[in-house]
């Protein structure tokens, strides 16, 4: 039965809470290039996981092995207790995909394309719940070249979900959207995952993974170098806050500011300098800050800025990366 305030037909409970994705020593490469490097990962039914990775990191790869579209050199792949190798054809039917970008033809009406999507599968939800589901009843007739990106996203979203999947896989999907748009996705993946989804969200988005994540995984170089509740991750960086500032003029230039006499401050826990903008990690603000500020005057700099905040998922993929995601 669908639920009448969402639109979403809520998936039926299963006894059994056995992992919906669970990948052990997955390898690919590609020439001398190793992509994904023994991985391992695991998915508990009904949760939202995310994949966070720089670009090269092997995130996307892993994703297309999950998705059955690229074939591992090494390891093995369970979808819902299946594998792409025996039960393809099943899997087909359980799982819906939500590519970073779809091209969808544009002479045919958002119903249309819902229609021919429906076709595909044996089972699922109606044409009108999935418009009403992606919240696109009054572009129901109108064709897909004139939708706006925000749409043509709902619209993604629309065809996955309309197989009734256990399994969903949204890569990127809020890439391009402006904030208002995003947020109507962010919307519809709430809906999802009260209905008891199981959802594989990657993103480039922090503030997108804070908010929708049950979990998450950052990759780097083919390996899962962290995993967590976003929690657990902020609480694995050690510090509590992060402390930014800039020195003026020439004083810019690396190796100008005494790192070693800023890690002797208590409750600093790191120092870090990007593109002439130092990084603190730092425990206990009220204690550090004025000691930072006596340290940085009896060196004789002068700040240009000066900026707290709460340490964050962006952080701990910083600390752990040494990249910004968004600057990939």
């Amino acid at each position: 039965m669908t639920d009448l305030q969402t639109g979403v037909i809520p998936t039926p409970e299963r006894g059994s809470r056995s992992p919906s994705l669970k990948l052990s020593g997955l390898r690919k490469a590609f020439g001398d290039v190793v992509a994904v490097d023994g991985l391992d990962l695991e998915v508990a039914s009904g949760e939202c996981f995310g994949l966070l990775g720089p670009n090269g990191a092997g995130k996307t790869t892993t994703i297309e092995i999950c998705e059955g579209l690229t074939e591992p050199d090494a390891g093995q792949v369970q979808l819902l207790g299946l594998d792409w190798n025996t039960g393809a054809r099943a899997l087909r039917q359980r799982i819906g995909v939500q590519l970073q970008e779809t091209q969808f033809p544009d002479k045919l009406t958002v119903e249309e394309t819902l229609r021919l999507f429906r076709s595909f599968y044996r089972q699922g939800i109606s044409v009108d719940e999935s418009i009403r589901t992606a919240q696109l009843e009054e572009k129901r007739g109108a064709r897909v070249g004139t939708l706006s990106g925000g749409q043509k996203q709902r619209l993604a979203m629309a065809c996955a979900l309309v197989g009734d999947p256990e399994l969903l896989f949204l890569d990127e999907p809020t890439t391009g959207l402006d904030p208002q748009a995003r947020r109507h996705l962010w919307d519809l993946v709430d809906q999802l995952k009260l209905a008891g989804r199981t959802i594989i969200l990657t993103t480039h988005y922090m503030e997108e993974a804070e908010r929708l994540c049950d979990r998450v995984a950052i990759i780097d170089h083919g390996r899962v170098i962290a995993r967590g509740t976003v929690q657990q991750l902020i609480a694995s960086v050690g510090a509590e806050h992060v402390v930014e500032f800039a020195v003026t003029g020439e004083e810019r230039s690396h190796g100008v500011v005494n790192a070693a006499a800023l890690l002797a401050i208590p409750g600093i826990q790191s120092h870090r300098v990007d593109a002439g903008l130092h990084q603190l990690s730092v425990s206990e603000l009220h204690v550090a800050v004025p000691r930072i500020f006596a340290a940085l005057s009896a060196q004789g700099l002068h700040l240009s800025e000066f900026r707290t905040h709460s340490a964050s998922l962006e952080d701990v993929f910083v600390g752990l990366t040494g990249r910004n995601l968004r600057d990939e």
